[in-house]
């Protein structure tokens, strides 16, 4: 697993990285929940910055559409209230040329307040394509040219044997138990985008991707 942590221009302090390369068999690095710790994790951190911490980003197609979702702010319980923070920019990269080191495509996620106290709309900018800036509120389906969005809390769908890994790690053997996901029970936030898949230039190469956090104002 890698994570990357450095400075971009403008006040931004980068804190987690994931990735995923659309491509069978093909290698991904990735920063997963709680990562890094000493930003995120709350037994390392009294105050962990929930909404910059990357869960995980999932890429899948059909024959018309790409779907993306990425994941933040997580796990946590079911009694918690989704994490949106106008102060954090969410940058999902695409990659089309075959060289997954550079984006072709730069995806941004930003979260505002809404009129009313406690509610938060969502806007999405730099969807490949005339698509243009798709906004509004979270917890619904927005629509615009042929793509959608959606904000909200979900079911964190990513499945770990947590005591297997340990377990493992502290034996050399492997002891993993396909009846024990960690994560079972728990939310998480999420963004989840659909657009159309020709969009994106035809390649044989397929399309890497990956997504970063960036906090306003902020120092690493």
């Amino acid at each position: 697993m890698t994570k990357m942590t450095y400075m971009l221009a403008g006040g931004m302090a980068v804190a987690a990285l994931g990735a995923v390369a659309f491509l069978p068999g093909s290698p991904g690095d990735a920063a997963d929940h709680l990562d890094p710790p000493s930003r995120t994790d709350p037994a390392q951190d009294s105050t962990p910055d929930r909404a910059a911490d990357i869960g995980d980003i999932y890429v899948w197609q059909n024959s018309q559409n790409v779907r993306l979702a990425l994941t933040f702010a997580g796990p946590q319980a079911t009694t918690q209230p989704a994490t949106y923070d106008p102060d954090v920019l969410y940058t999902i990269h695409v990659s089309t040329d075959g060289d997954p080191t550079t984006s072709e495509e730069d995806i941004y996620v930003r979260f505002g307040e809404g009129g009313q106290p406690n509610t938060f709309g969502v806007q999405v900018t730099g969807l490949p394509g005339d698509i243009g800036t798709i906004s509004g509120s979270v917890e619904r389906t927005l629509l615009r040219s042929g793509a959608c969005v959606r904000a909200g809390l979900f079911d964190d769908p990513f499945f770990f044997d947590l005591q297997g890994f340990k377990d493992t790690a502290a034996t050399g053997t492997l002891q993993f138990d396909s009846s024990r996901d960690f994560f079972a029970g728990q939310n998480i936030t999420a963004v989840v985008i659909e657009f159309p898949k020709s969009a994106l230039p035809a390649s044989t190469d397929g399309i890497s991707v990956w997504a970063e956090t960036a906090r306003f104002g902020g120092q690493l």
